[in-house]
Order: structure tokens, then C-alpha cells, then sequence
């Protein structure tokens, strides 16, 4: 599956949740529900850079699949985890949260779960 591209967050569900669960801040909790990231991905095998930018911040994400590395969070931590890709999926799981990407159709559909709350993000290319 290629993931490369721009994409567009088109709509979100349970982002408040999530950010809870994740123990986000509050004022950051607010800010998320109005933000539409542009995200762009780049790929090269199994090497990928992430760079997610919003009018508050960007950061990036690069990694290798099958090695440990150091991902921000939603929340705007860090954490150590590793890739996988399952299925065609990019599935990073850690501690505080899993985090599955995939490609649907024209979409790109990200699973975010921490404990019993999920939040669903759903990006088109541009």
C-alpha cells in the first residue's frame, strides 16, 4: 500500500475522548476539535516520514518499519514505539495508545484507542 501523498483531514469522531484518555490538557482538547491537519507522508519501502502541520504546530514523524523509534504524540509528547505494517496497515502501538493507519478507497482512515475510547480521523488527498 502506498501511503504517500497530502492528505486532509476531512472529519474526526471522539476526539475529546481520546485526548482524555491520553490525559491531553484540556485547553489542548479544545483546540484539537477545530483543527484540519494537513498531513503528508512520504515513503520509501519500508522507511516513512509523517509530517503532520496544523496553524498551531507541525512535527514529523520518521521511521522505519520493524525498528524502535521516537514518535510525538496527539498530545504533543514523545514516546518510544515501533512500526508495523499488518495487513497494509502501519499499526504503532504503545503504552498510552494504538494508532492504525490504512488506506480505504480515497481515504485515508486513521484508528487512534486508548483503553475503551477511540477516535476515528478520516483524510482525503489533496
Amino acid at each position: 500500500m502506498d501511503f504517500s501523498g497530502s492528505w486532509k483531514l476531512c472529519e474526526q469522531e471522539n476526539p475529546e475522548a481520546f485526548l482524555r484518555a491520553i490525559s491531553a490538557p484540556e485547553i489542548y482538547i479544545k483546540m484539537m476539535k477545530e483543527v484540519k491537519p494537513l498531513t503528508t507522508i512520504e515513503q520509501n519501502g519500508d522507511e516513512f516520514s509523517i509530517c503532520v502541520q496544523t496553524a498551531l504546530r507541525s512535527h514529523t514523524n520518521s521511521f522505519s518499519i520493524g525498528t524502535e523509534s521516537e514518535f510525538n504524540t496527539p498530545d504533543g509528547k514523545k514516546i518510544k514505539a515501533t512500526a508495523r505494517l499488518i495487513d497494509g496497515k502501519i499499526v504503532i502501538e504503545s503504552d498510552k495508545f494504538t494508532h492504525v493507519r490504512e488506506i480505504q478507497g480515497e481515504e485515508m482512515i486513521e484508528t487512534l484507542t486508548a483503553g475503551s475510547a477511540t477516535l476515528v480521523r478520516r483524510s482525503r488527498r489533496v
